[in-house]
């Protein structure tokens, strides 16, 4: 799968802003039982059934778009580096490296390289976010009862 790696300009942010808002009304009026929609392309007349989810998406990368960020999409069956993995979680190689053989996070070898599908470390990552959502929440509701000036 290509990979376009290009930043949003201005003149893209605006058209994305535009083409989420009106995208936005559409998608209110669309039938909710239907899993697909059928979209125009003005320049050719013609016409393409896609998934709804698909178009989900796409108002997921216009949006991001519209705020000047740029998009990456990767299946989620994707393999990735120790070096990769530990750029995504924002930690050091070493110590992925200690996640991955503690079997905190799944992997395999290919050789001698360790490989990490991209899929197990978006559930690491949400497993890390709720725990450290239930840890703020028992901290924050141990210091209302000390009294410890937080209102």
């Amino acid at each position: 799968m290509d990979t376009i790696q290009k930043r949003t300009s201005g003149d893209d942010q605006r058209i994305a802003l535009r083409s989420m808002t009106r995208l936005k009304e559409v998608l209110s009026k669309l039938h909710a039982a239907s899993p697909v929609v059928k979209i125009k392309i003005q320049e050719s007349d013609e016409s393409i059934t896609i998934p709804k989810k698909a178009l989900s998406l796409l108002m997921t990368i216009l949006s991001n778009m519209s705020e000047g960020k740029s998009i990456t999409i990767i299946p989620t069956d994707s393999e990735v580096s120790t070096q990769q993995a530990a750029d995504m979680l924002n930690v050091s190689r070493p110590h992925l490296i200690k996640l991955l053989e503690n079997n905190t996070i799944p992997f395999k070898k290919v050789g001698s390289h360790r490989r990490v599908l991209l899929r197990d470390l978006v559930s690491y990552e949400k497993s890390l976010q709720r725990t450290r959502e239930e840890k703020l929440k028992f901290l924050s509701a141990q210091a209302q009862e000390l009294n410890l000036g937080y209102e």
